[in-house]
């Protein structure tokens, strides 16, 4: 008999309690894309994830949904409701409508809705809208002052644009896999814990729409945006691009430690890990200082980044001989104290309740009670809560928007 196993779970504060009188978080200022339309026509995470900051800064987002919904809205996990978090934490602040876009009514109305809006998202394959009479370069010939963005996997052209693309295949191909986990021979390539592609091809999209936004108020003219989760995903190569594009090596997986600088890595204590990073000569004398090891300032192979890079095992070994001496806490407020960039690894359940993560508003708790992800862009003059209403039941504005817009 197989033995049933559950997750752990974890009991969440009101964060909105908690963030009630933090000024940086007023409710009531302006959003800075008020009055702004967005018809969304994207699905699962990463136009989502596009639409929903959009949504944050204020913008009204249509989510167009098809009559079985959004596909997250049936993948876990789910609330006790039966209502997917995943649906909800990608499109808090929206609202939907669900169409059939072979259906001639529906088509129209998708017409007249994307005549009177300002931007339109879809994360399709290239091609699909297009078959629909719905393409970016259609629409914005048609619309000229439209901006009209198209996430996909590999972007409209190119020889892989109809390639299927799933986060994880985009994190094989784009280096970011072989790049993470523990050395070879031992260490495998290994997915990144979170959805990576996905995600930064959506805040890729928020700042290609952005940046197209700004230039219209300059030349009145709209444009149509191509993000690639390829390309996004590349982008984030910094340090291995450096190694390939200027000495020519072929990187190699380093596990938590940095390429270039030491020590810059996770080391063990006597109860946990943490991470400790020195990015100088003077935060080096700082660690070695409050290790109770001065000596190591002036030691031959240590005394500068480059030799202690080159013998990087060597001095992890000699501070973990040290840190395993005190437990994980207790160093971390030492080194802190000192001066040094340290901190402990943390599960996300215990970010989440930082004071720091919860004074940023990086969780907030809605209306009815459910929490989502803040906005991480903040503004002095503008509203930096983000979305203050819950994502959208299916269809759940249908009937206003038809009317709205016949």
């Amino acid at each position: 008999m197989v033995e049933e196993t559950h997750p752990k779970t974890v009991k969440l504060p009101q964060f909105t309690k908690l963030q009630k009188q933090n000024p940086h978080l007023d409710k009531t200022k302006p959003y800075p894309l008020d009055g702004t339309l967005v018809i969304d026509f994207t699905h699962v995470l990463s136009g989502p994830t596009c639409t929903r900051m959009l949504a944050d800064a204020g913008a009204r987002v249509i989510h167009i949904e098809r009559p079985t919904g959004d596909d997250t809205r049936h993948m876990g996990p789910y609330l006790k409701d039966g209502s997917s978090e995943y649906f909800r934490i990608c499109n808090a602040g929206k609202e939907s409508i669900t169409l059939d876009l072979k259906n001639d009514k529906d088509h129209q109305l998708v017409e007249k809705m994307i005549a009177k809006a300002d931007v339109v998202v879809e994360n399709f394959r290239p091609g699909v809208m297009a078959r629909l009479g719905l393409g970016p370069e259609e629409m914005t010939k048609k619309h000229p002052r439209l901006i009209y963005a198209s996430i996909s996997g590999f972007g409209q052209y190119g020889p892989m644009k109809q390639d299927a693309a799933y986060d994880t295949v985009v994190q094989a191909l784009s280096g970011i896999m072989d790049a993470t986990g523990q050395p070879a021979p031992k260490g495998r390539p290994t997915r990144v814990g979170t959805s990576v592609s996905d995600v930064v091809a959506g805040i890729m999209g928020y700042s290609a729409i952005m940046t197209a936004l700004y230039a219209r108020e300059k030349t009145g003219k709209g444009t149509t945006v191509d993000i690639s989760m390829l390309d996004s995903t590349l982008s984030l190569m910094v340090q291995d691009l450096m190694t390939v594009l200027g000495p020519n090596f072929v990187p190699e997986r380093i596990g938590n430690r940095h390429p270039y600088m030491y020590p810059f890595d996770t080391f063990m204590c006597k109860d946990d890990m943490i991470a400790i990073c020195c990015g100088n000569n003077h935060l080096w004398e700082l660690l070695c200082n409050a290790l109770g090891k001065p000596e190591w300032i002036n030691e031959p192979k240590f005394n500068t980044n480059n030799k202690r890079e080159a013998n990087w095992e060597a001095v992890k070994a000699d501070m973990e001989a040290v840190l395993k001496q005190d437990t994980a806490d207790n160093w971390v407020q030492k080194l802190d104290a000192a001066g040094i960039p340290v901190d402990n690894v943390k599960n996300v359940s215990d970010t989440i309740k930082m004071p720091q993560v919860i004074d940023r508003g990086m969780i907030k708790t809605l209306a009815d009670g459910n929490s989502v992800l803040g906005t991480p862009l903040k503004y002095g003059t503008w509203n930096s809560y983000g979305a203050q209403k819950d994502s959208p039941k299916l269809n759940e504005n249908g009937d206003a928007i038809r009317k709205e817009f016949k």
